[in-house]
């Protein structure tokens, strides 16, 4: 254990444009675990996270519901906080780029690089993408959208303040050779190295066309743009630049920033030169994870896509969900989330694996000792082999969390859980109590309470709520000792402890019942995009209202009942039927296009409402004396049908 060392972590500030998703969880869940972790380890850590509230999309978005920009961010950081308490993260400070200890640090900080020169006005033309909040070149767009969400970007011109970038490429350059490890995993440091290599310029750090944003110091009608804004909470939120500047002082640098790999160059580039230019120290570490996606692509509001992690955790508990996580994605690899991924997950590893351990172990010990875990008295043959993979998994573990791999380092756990469920079948307990072998019955009893405790240690920092729960089973709640990462030795578990076995700590998800509640959802959910397709086909094919009339316009036209006595098609015309109708006494001949929605015997019997008074028209040769009424819609018609009991000749009015 390394004594009073320091570990400054940061997430990236979220951007409250609308509700986070799982993969905004996903940073934060593996972050905390980190932390935890570290802790466990003895450092003194520091985990800072929250949220960039400046912007052009920001103040369009809170404009587009009638709020202050202010008053929208607010509801929406208030329900970050309570995702991340529902996910159980402890964060030592969560930081909001509208306070003002963040403000006066941002401007000082501009001040200061202008100050020196490498900040100078001039004017900006180029490609604003608000989504992402990032300005781009021509040569920098992908099919003329945004290079990195594709979405349409907006040709702005304007006044614009700009930071010398490109006076620090080579430095930059010379700095990642003399660090090969700041940027990780190595292939994105290979892609920010190739991005510089091709030219680095200068970056626009003024924005006048909109005024939600921290303005300019010398300079008020221009706000500082929001990246250079927002990078800098990473030391705003200890105080730099202020009369309490000791967290400053004891944590800066930071230890890792974490963040998803589609702002790493934000952090990798942009920021490290802020740093440059501002003759401050540069973080260790900028370590880009990959995405979570789903099945049609990047999870993504516009997609309509995203997976709310509050639902997750009121279904599956947070420890589950943390888990699956920080399970499923590999260190700077995309990752597929399915709930079908997810029950996997839940039914196979912490169910049959993990959980079965814990259940099995207890209730053999209760059936075979009384519940007592007593002294190893006789080894077994396969001892060794168990013990030797404990020794094994806690070097390895410790060697992914330090490198913020917790995908690996958990698979490193479940080999020791998987052993452990096999060292059962292999000894077979049940058969040394048969066989009154109670020397090597205890020794089988207390390794596997003794893998319990070691893989309930380290996987607490994922699953912190799991691990008092097994405590509990194991009889250990108050031996806090026992619990702690020194105590990884093996032989640690007290001898003579009553166990107090429970129920089932992920009880299995019925798999079949919950693939047919999938298929529910998805036709429900197909059902209802075929309504709402419907819907829309009906809005655009909605034919606009005609002119208004007086009642005298409409008092000329004389409708009637006609009863349709005869009907046949007219020849070489797919659309024309010809009719013969009675209107009172008086038989009349109406040709009519409806053929394509009518048989001519389905038209036989009908009472339909006739224009009487309409001039004769003729029709393929054919004099139609009127006109039927019929209702259309996109491709559907129908005719209007008047009740049997009025008779031919009556009046519609």
């Amino acid at each position: 254990m390394e004594e009073n060392k320091k570990f400054y972590l940061t997430t990236p500030i979220y951007y409250p444009s609308d509700k986070l998703h799982i993969g905004h969880a996903y940073t934060t869940v593996a972050a905390d675990a980190v932390i935890r972790y570290k802790k466990m380890r003895g450092y003194d850590t520091y985990f800072l996270t929250g949220t960039d509230e400046h912007g052009q999309k920001l103040q369009r978005r809170a404009e587009e519901v009638g709020q202050t920009p202010q008053e929208f961010i607010d509801h929406i950081v208030a329900g970050i906080k309570e995702l991340w308490q529902l996910l159980n993260i402890e964060y030592d400070d969560f930081i909001r780029t509208t306070e003002p200890r963040h403000q006066k640090v941002a401007q000082a900080l501009f001040q200061k690089i202008y100050d020196q020169g490498d900040i100078y006005k001039s004017e900006y033309t180029g490609w604003y993408c608000t989504p992402c909040e990032t300005l781009f070149t021509e040569r920098q767009l992908v099919d003329g959208k945004c290079p990195d969400c594709g979405r349409p970007v907006e040709l702005t011109h304007e006044e614009s303040y700009f930071f010398k970038m490109s006076k620090y490429a080579d430095r930059w350059l010379q700095f990642i050779e003399k660090n090969p490890n700041f940027i990780q995993p190595a292939s994105r440091k290979n892609e920010m190295i190739n991005f510089v290599k091709q030219g680095l310029e200068d970056l626009c750090v003024s924005r006048t066309t909109f005024n939600w944003g921290i303005p300019v110091p010398f300079d008020e009608k221009h706000v500082i743009y929001v990246w250079f804004d927002a990078l800098v909470n990473y030391i705003s939120a200890l105080g730099y630049g202020t009369e309490n500047d000791s967290l400053y002082q004891k944590l800066w640098p930071a230890d890792v920033h974490l963040m998803a790999k589609d702002i790493i160059r934000f952090h990798s580039i942009i920021w490290p030169i802020i740093l440059m230019a501002a003759d401050l120290p540069l973080p260790k570490k900028v370590l880009a994870h990959g995405w979570l996606m789903m099945s049609d692509g990047k999870m993504s509001k516009s997609k309509g896509n995203v997976v709310d992690p509050v639902i997750l955790v009121e279904r599956y508990g947070v420890d589950a969900i943390r888990y699956f996580l920080l399970r499923e994605m590999g260190y700077g690899l995309d990752a597929t989330y399915s709930e079908e991924a997810l029950v996997n997950r839940i039914n196979i590893d912490l169910a049959n694996d993990y959980g079965n351990l814990l259940s099995r172990t207890t209730s053999m010990i209760e059936k075979f000792q009384g519940g007592i875990v007593k002294t190893p008295a006789e080894p077994t043959e396969f001892d060794a082999e168990l013990i030797a993979m404990a020794q094994e998994v806690l070097p390895q573990f410790e060697a992914y969390m330090d490198k913020i791999d917790p995908a690996n380092a958990l698979a490193t756990v479940w080999k020791l859980v998987n052993k452990a469920n096999k060292y059962i079948d292999e000894a077979a307990p049940w058969a040394l109590n048969k066989a009154g072998q109670t020397a090597k019955l205890q020794t089988v009893l207390y390794n596997l309470a003794e893998v319990i405790r070691q893989t309930t240690i380290m996987i607490s920092p994922v699953m912190p709520n799991t691990a008092p729960k097994v405590w509990a089973q194991m009889g250990i709640s108050d031996r806090a000792e026992k619990q702690n990462w020194e105590s990884l030795v093996w032989g640690g578990f007290p001898v003579n402890t009553k166990i107090e076995r429970g129920e089932p700590l992920f009880p299995r998800i019925d798999f079949d019942a919950f693939l047919k509640e999938q298929e529910e959802k998805a036709a429900a959910a197909a059902a209802a995009a075929a309504k709402a397709e419907a819907a829309a086909k009906a809005e655009a094919e909605f034919v606009p209202i005609a002119p208004e009339i007086t009642i005298d316009d409409f008092a000329k036209l004389d409708f009637r009942v006609a009863k349709v006595i005869s009907c046949e098609k007219v020849p070489k015309a797919d659309k024309l039927l010809k009719m013969q109708v009675l209107v009172g006494k008086e038989e009349r001949t109406i040709v009519s296009g409806i053929a394509m929605h009518y048989t001519a015997e389905e038209m036989v019997g009908k009472q339909l409402v006739l224009v009487a008074n309409l001039k004769p028209a003729k029709l393929r040769g054919i004099e139609s004396c009127g006109m039927i009424l019929a209702a259309s819609h996109g491709d559907k018609m129908a005719v209007l049908e008047v009740p049997a009991e009025i008779n031919p000749g009556g009046r519609v009015k």
